[in-house]
């Protein structure tokens, strides 16, 4: 049975500082056993979308690029898998958030640029990013197939089942996703559980795992009040449980097995897939049914 691991971070202002750190936790991932090892998202700088300003353009990169091929050369020495979410430089003037999926031999297999760009009060990432454009896809590792979604796309059944759809036995969702320190006393505990639900949500409706690392830890580039990174990422199964979760306080590393029997298991007993009224759904490209 494949091991996998997220990796909970702390995002400093130095990218590079960011890079080394999350490769020493790959690294510790990787003796721990996972296998294929996923980072949060833009997981090389600060969370800079608390702000609309000019000057974070300067952290975005070709994919592949320098940390596409620092991380490939690592994947092939631990023979493990290596899913990176990084600020794309497509060309001038049209960037992507995206995730760059890296196989155990080192090889780039391919690239998701999130879909679903969010605009929210300390979330201005439509500023920065263009929606992508290369749809929902999934990968076959040496260790599992795997589909990738960031952050905002987390809670979008529809992005879920089509990544699924492409036969993806893990949905990694990395992520970058806090409180404002104002509403937390209130909404918190409600937010996350919200966070929470909906993807366990993902994983019993497609019969498939779920993997999600995420921040931890206040950030405030902009000067304000900033946010507070909840962490707690965690790893749940085909039935929607949790296997291993981590704290809101601390980095780290969480590692749980995949079995692709208990993936085919509950999808014989709960057969979603099976029952799909496709013919019935057409209208769900429509933004709305007046």
């Amino acid at each position: 049975m494949p091991e996998i691991g997220v990796i909970q971070m702390r995002c400093s202002q130095d990218p590079s500082e960011n890079l080394e750190n999350a490769i020493a936790l790959i690294r510790d991932a990787a003796a721990q056993g996972a296998q294929i090892i996923c980072l949060p998202e833009l997981f090389k700088t600060v969370y800079f979308c608390q702000e609309e300003n000019h000057k974070y353009f300067q952290y975005a990169e070709p994919i592949p690029g320098p940390t596409t091929e620092r991380l490939s050369a690592l994947a092939k020495e631990l023979q493990v898998v290596i899913v990176a979410s990084l600020f794309e430089r497509r060309a001038a003037g049209l960037y992507h958030n995206t995730a760059a999926v890296i196989d155990a031999d080192g090889t780039l297999l391919g690239i998701y640029r999130k879909m679903h760009i969010p605009d929210d009060p300390l979330f201005y990432e439509k500023f920065y990013f263009t929606p992508g454009d290369l749809g929902f896809r999934a990968w076959q590792t040496k260790y599992a197939r795997v589909g990738v979604l960031v952050c905002w796309d987390q809670w979008y059944p529809e992005a879920a089942r089509l990544t699924a759809l492409r036969g993806a036995e893990v949905l990694f969702y990395p992520t970058a996703i806090g409180w404002h320190p104002s509403e937390k006393a209130e909404f918190g505990e409600r937010q996350h559980s919200s966070w929470e639900t909906v993807q366990r949500g993902h994983a019993i409706a497609n019969g498939c795992y779920v993997a999600v690392p995420n921040r931890v830890g206040h950030e405030d580039p902009a000067g304000g009040d900033g946010l507070d990174f909840w962490g707690r990422s965690f790893i749940a199964d085909p039935a929607g449980q949790i296997l291993a979760k981590a704290g809101d306080e601390k980095p780290g590393v969480v590692i749980a097995s995949i079995d692709s029997k208990a993936l085919d298991l509950q999808r014989t007993h709960w057969p979603f897939l099976r029952d799909r009224r496709i013919e019935a759904y057409g209208e769900l490209t429509k933004r709305f049914i007046d």
